[in-house]
């Protein structure tokens, strides 16, 4: 049995799929399994798949989508390492992640994941020091005390500190939680964490960057967006918070969302849906509310627009 299972699910990501491979291929700790998930891509993946030839490299591919999260949890029922990282084609692991998650793990048997910081990357591979501090500070992790986290929850729910991708965790509390919800397209990383947080677990911050996170034109734009809102809809659904903190951040996060969702349909042309959902999110803001509203009235042909020169405006 493998000491870790590192876990990367891809989809038509053929450039840059070999960046996130190195990177596992290059680290210092080298008693690993690496698994890669592939959701139907038809860009060449299979072939460059077939091109490695370490023992060590398993390739599942899926001859159609079958979607984000039920892509990694084939991953995941794949793995027989004691511990297990998902992380994405786009992005990479510095060469001491491993040994240096591990370590933590090995020495104290109560924690059940270890989350770290990471860089951001641009599509060339380098990093930007000001956005990857500016990242730490918005995702709370540079006020962040290395350890284990004692108001977890709060960190994962409000601040968001942990990423799936720079995190290391016992496969057999995964196991435990069921990993990602099937057909989950999005939020299913926060979601795995407040499981993770409600059911006691314990999470330890290492402050360090060991991953990079790339950022890049393929995470922009509606057609991205309209999908991850509906989830993310749907993830703030699935809770409610015994704590009024918590619960209060909950609510205004939903209505939130269902505002800027139906402002999106509203732009693309799904009137009525888009009116119901800027309804249902008009206390968040009634300038917004009321100015989607009034854009809904222009015809369809019109609102690219319209919406354009309104965040021109903004800006």
């Amino acid at each position: 049995m493998p000491k870790v299972s590192v876990c990367i699910a891809t989809f038509n990501r053929v450039n840059i799929l070999p960046y996130a491979i190195e990177s596992v291929l290059q680290q210092s700790e080298q008693e690993f399994e690496l698994i890669v998930c592939d959701d139907g891509s038809c860009d060449g993946t299979p072939e460059l798949m077939s091109q490695y030839t370490d023992s060590r490299i398993k390739y599942i591919r899926h001859p159609q989508n079958i979607g984000k999260s039920n892509n990694m949890r084939s991953g995941f029922e794949a793995a027989s390492g004691k511990y297990f990282i998902k992380f994405d084609d786009d992005d990479r692991l510095t060469s001491d992640f491993l040994s240096r998650t591990i370590g933590i793990l090995e020495q104290d048997a109560s924690i059940d994941f270890v989350g770290t910081d990471h860089w951001i990357i641009d599509i060339n591979n380098i990093r930007d020091e000001e956005k990857t501090q500016n990242n730490s500070r918005y995702w709370g992790r540079a006020d962040l005390l290395a350890g284990i986290v004692d108001n977890l929850l709060e960190v994962v729910f409000i601040k968001q500190s942990f990423q799936i991708g720079a995190t290391l965790f016992r496969r057999q509390t995964l196991q435990e939680l069921g990993f990602m919800l099937p057909n989950l397209q999005n939020c299913e990383d926060n979601d795995l964490f407040v499981r993770l947080a409600l059911a006691g677990k314990k999470g330890y911050y290492l402050p360090e960057l060991l991953m990079e996170y790339r950022s890049h034109a393929e995470q922009q734009g509606i057609n991205r967006a309209i999908p991850y809102l509906f989830d993310k809809i749907c993830y703030l659904e699935n809770y409610q918070f015994e704590s009024e903190k918590l619960e209060k951040t909950r609510q205004y996060r939903l209505a939130e969302t269902q505002l800027i969702l139906g402002l999106r349909l509203i732009e693309k042309g799904e009137t009525q849906q888009g009116r119901k959902l800027v309804l249902a999110g008009k206390s968040v803001s009634n300038t917004k509310a009321w100015t989607g509203l009034g854009l809904s009235l222009l015809p369809v042909a019109l609102r690219d627009k319209a919406f354009a020169i309104l965040r021109k405006v903004r800006s």
